[in-house]
């Protein structure tokens, strides 16, 4: 790594903790509302593309509900229900 490139990566890495911070916050007693969002996107991509694309968008939401489970602290949960 270039010398003088370690303060630009500590800083990309702060900014990221700091909305990884927020997000939990956000999260907070909302992880649920979260996760039917998550649905409710899916369900209505899946009803405008007459389910063409469906298998992916299953894969997408699976991602988006680890990504939820990640930030709320549930690392051990899994994955969410899709549709």
């Amino acid at each position: 790594m270039p010398q003088g490139n370690e303060g630009i990566f500590d800083k990309v890495r702060d900014a990221a903790e700091r909305v990884t911070d927020k997000l939990r916050g956000a999260f907070g007693g909302h992880r649920d509302k979260a996760d039917d969002a998550i649905e409710k996107t899916g369900d209505f991509v899946n009803d405008k593309t007459g389910d063409k694309y469906a298998e992916h968008v299953d894969k997408a939401q699976d991602a988006a509900h680890d990504v939820v489970d990640k930030i709320a602290g549930d690392s051990d949960k899994g994955g969410g229900a899709t549709t």
